[in-house]
């Protein structure tokens, strides 16, 4: 993990299209301002992590037979 420093109006470039702007320090909390292109999915950790979860439950609930009839309905 990298660790920086930065001050209101600094940010920090990555892959050279995307950079990470503080816009706001106050009360503990920080928020950063995303410069990045429309294309790109920017989210939350907590998002991320809840989606993925969903994703497994959904999973576990629908058989292997049920997938390979729709595979073979959607070809």
């Amino acid at each position: 993990m990298l660790i920086l420093t930065r001050k209101v109006g600094e940010g920090v470039v990555l892959n050279e299209n995307v950079t990470v702007r503080i816009v706001e320090i106050s009360k503990g909390v920080v928020k950063l301002g995303f410069d990045a292109p429309k294309d790109m999915l920017i989210l939350r950790e907590e998002l991320e992590l809840a989606v993925k979860e969903a994703n497994i439950e959904a999973s576990k609930s629908v058989s292997a037979g049920s997938l390979l009839d729709l595979s073979k309905k959607l070809k």
